[in-house]
């Protein structure tokens, strides 16, 4: 703002005691001090506010007045509380040094000149920082320049001395401030805000979501694809014609400000929405840059399923390595991870959903930036949402455990978020192959993610997973079996040693237990249950004569195993 204008507010009480050439100075910012020396806390353009402490004889106003105009502060303002009117040596040593004086009234306090200046210089500064903001977008719609969001974030710090963060549906943090000083954003504080910015979205209500962790209020502010409008609620509650909100509910971005949002005037709510364009922008771009990679794995995907030859797949892979590891070889293993969302009702398709939320998902969350997601390939085929995930080889063996991806893991951090995201109505599970260090096995590895996807579904829970580790026999069979079956065949074959255990101590089913877990080795049994063998094959003995099985029997055998499992 212009010094001029502190004249026109009449609620200031300010009176103009000299500098009146000088009223077109620019103020950016208000100190107020009653040091001898306040240039230390000076960086230039303030309008030093002082209650004369620091007078104690007319000599001292020389050297007062002589450092603030070293320091081009841009004026003095005076106040008449202490001495009853400001000094004439006061007045006669900012006009020496062409420093505009104002006098304060005693009626008018500091606090309300200080909040008066900064509000209007922050509403200066958010207007030019909003012509730097439109400036960048148009920038980025035509043509590479710009930088990306990290760049209109540390605006945002240095201009407004807003902390931001661009946050996925997931938590990841994907951009942040890097000149605004103090810790990163944590990342259980970037699932929390990730969880309560879904759930907020699933309720249909407009943004800013505020959020308070521990002592700080977050603002939560939709990054929406393609710029779009504010989505409505899921079907049921939505208005005609909206967009059902589940459709982009596990893939739009987030930003994320450090400072409460409720009482902003519009000028600035209109400038962090345009903020949010902005990166919205780069979002598109970023998804633009996807179509090569989600191509190239549908191309591998249709010959996997249409079964074409080896040679043929292993051609169409010696494609895609570069282009998913560059730099880092041309023969990696692969895994594959199969995705599927549903929701109920069945009025959204699930297929893009699980594709957007894989391509998330498969990033590493403490990485930042395009870099490892754009080594990411996900294809989509009705409901599924089909990754081919490269892992670079280093010494050319693999054995196919052990390493890659885990599928606990890889839903650890993300669970929360997606839990919320998904609400009542929806679904996520995945399943993940073992790694296959060629193309003859891609086929076995999609087959091998498919069950176990069905393995993950059989489960409870809104997110849930498994891997190639778990497709033992049993965990194939037993999810799918009715609960009224499983009871019943426990009941058949347990019920009665847990009755004898119950009434003579016996501890037949640990006996049981152990004497299938030793692959019915007498001694090894007897050893780890610290027992006589004859002992051991007397408890056996009466486990065959309770349940009328016979234990040197494979399926008998299989029948307890799978009876314990089941209990």
């Amino acid at each position: 703002m212009r010094l001029r204008a502190l004249l026109d507010t009449d609620a200031l009480g300010l009176k103009l005691l000299g500098g009146e050439d000088e009223l077109d100075r620019t103020v950016r910012g208000v100190m107020t001090t009653d040091l001898r020396d306040p240039s230390r806390y000076l960086s230039g353009g303030e309008l030093v506010l002082t209650g004369l402490a620091w007078r104690r004889d007319a000599a001292d106003s020389e050297p007062f007045v002589r450092i603030l105009a070293q320091a081009q502060v841009a004026a003095v303002a005076a106040g008449t509380a202490e001495l009853g009117e400001v000094p004439d040596d006061l007045v006669a040593a900012c006009a020496r040094h062409r420093l505009p004086l104002f006098a304060v009234h005693e009626s008018v306090a500091f606090a309300t000149v200080t909040e008066h200046v900064v509000r209007q210089v922050s509403g200066e500064r958010a207007g030019d920082l909003a012509a730097v903001v439109d400036r960048h977008r148009r920038m980025m719609t035509s043509g590479p320049a710009g930088g990306g969001p990290d760049v209109v974030l540390d605006l945002l710090g240095s201009d407004l001395d807003l902390r931001a963060w661009v946050l996925s549906p997931a938590g990841r943090l994907i951009a942040g401030p890097k000149g605004a000083g103090g810790p990163a954003l944590p990342a259980d504080v970037c699932a929390r805000l990730a969880a309560e910015h879904l759930a907020a979205t699933r309720t249909g209500r407009r943004g800013p979501h505020r959020v308070t962790v521990g002592q700080t209020t977050y603002s939560l502010f939709p990054v929406r694809a393609g710029g779009r409008a504010p989505q409505g609620p899921p079907p049921g509650s939505s208005p005609r014609g909206a967009r059902d909100v589940r459709e982009t509910v596990l893939s739009d971005w987030l930003l994320a400000v450090e400072a409460d949002a409720a009482d902003w005037a519009e000028e600035r709510l209109d400038l962090l929405h345009g903020v949010t364009q902005l990166i919205a922008v780069e979002r598109d771009r970023r998804e633009a840059a996807r179509t090569v990679r989600r191509r190239l794995a549908q191309e591998v995907l249709e010959l996997v399923q249409t079964g074409a030859a080896p040679a043929e797949i292993a051609a169409r892979l010696r494609v895609a390595a570069p282009v998913l590891l560059p730099g880092l070889g041309t023969a990696p293993h692969w895994q594959v991870v199969v995705a599927r969302v549903d929701w109920d009702g069945g009025e959204v398709a699930g297929g893009p959903v699980a594709q957007a939320l894989l391509e998330e998902i498969l990033v590493d969350p403490a990485s930042t930036g395009p870099e490892h997601s754009d080594r990411i390939a996900v294809a989509h085929t009705g409901e599924e949402a089909i990754a081919l995930v490269p892992l670079p080889s280093v010494t050319g063996e693999h054995d196919g455990s052990g390493t890659g991806i885990l599928a606990d893991a890889l839903l650890e951090s993300v669970r929360d978020p997606l839990t919320a995201g998904l609400e009542d109505d929806g679904r996520v599970t995945l399943g993940v192959s073992a790694a296959v260090h060629s193309a003859e096995g891609l086929r076995g590895a999609l087959e091998e993610a498919r069950h176990a996807r069905r393995v993950a579904a059989a489960r409870q829970g809104r997110v849930c997973a498994a891997g190639h580790q778990e497709l033992a026999s049993h965990v194939l069979l037993l999810p799918f079996v009715p609960d009224d079956v499983r009871r019943a065949f426990t009941a058949r074959l347990l019920d009665p040693l847990r009755d004898y255990d119950r009434r003579h101590r016996a501890e037949l089913i640990p006996t049981l237990e152990a004497f299938l877990d030793c692959d019915g080795s007498w001694t090894r049994c007897a050893s780890r249950l610290h027992l006589h063998v004859n002992t051991l094959r007397y408890r056996v003995g009466r486990i065959e004569q309770l349940t009328g099985r016979d234990l040197s029997r494979l399926e008998d055998k299989l029948d307890f195993f799978l009876a314990l499992r089941m209990s």
